[in-house]
């Protein structure tokens, strides 16, 4: 297991710098694309359930966000409801990097699979999708 564990960090360190080369925005790290994927898919989530969602601790989370706000990416909100807790929204500058993301995303994917069947993909991602959910299940509720 450990040698899978290793294989997995290889690859994901991998695709960092692949897209690095290739989205224009300088000023964001491979941890800020994890972050501008998820705040342009659903905007207005609050700091909490973004680092529930991208598996890392609050503190981390808040300390990302601060950067892209202070970089002009994102903006934060107080929600009404709970002032301690704020909703977070992409700005022009993070919705026009975004294409640039998803495009070196889907690059790497597919580079990476050749010469893979679908079949193997289909059985590797059911695999992983699994073992994703059980590591939740065994960090839930702890950062």
């Amino acid at each position: 297991m450990p040698k899978f564990m290793k294989a997995l960090n290889n690859i994901s360190r991998s695709q960092a710098v692949f897209r690095r080369k290739r989205v224009s925005a300088s000023d964001l790290s491979s941890a800020h694309y994890a972050f501008a994927l998820v705040i342009c898919r659903e905007p207005g989530r609050s700091q909490e359930e973004l680092a529930r969602e991208l598996c890392i601790n609050k503190s981390t989370a808040a300390r990302n966000l601060s950067t892209l706000e202070e970089r002009g990416y994102i903006t934060r909100r107080t929600i009404p409801t709970d002032k301690r807790q704020f909703s977070v929204y992409p700005t022009e500058k993070l919705l026009s990097a975004v294409p640039e993301i998803r495009k070196a995303s889907l690059e790497w994917s597919v580079l990476l699979s050749e010469g893979i069947s679908e079949e193997e993909l289909e059985i590797f991602s059911s695999v992983l999708t699994r073992m994703e959910a059980k590591a939740r299940e065994l960090t839930e509720g702890g950062e």
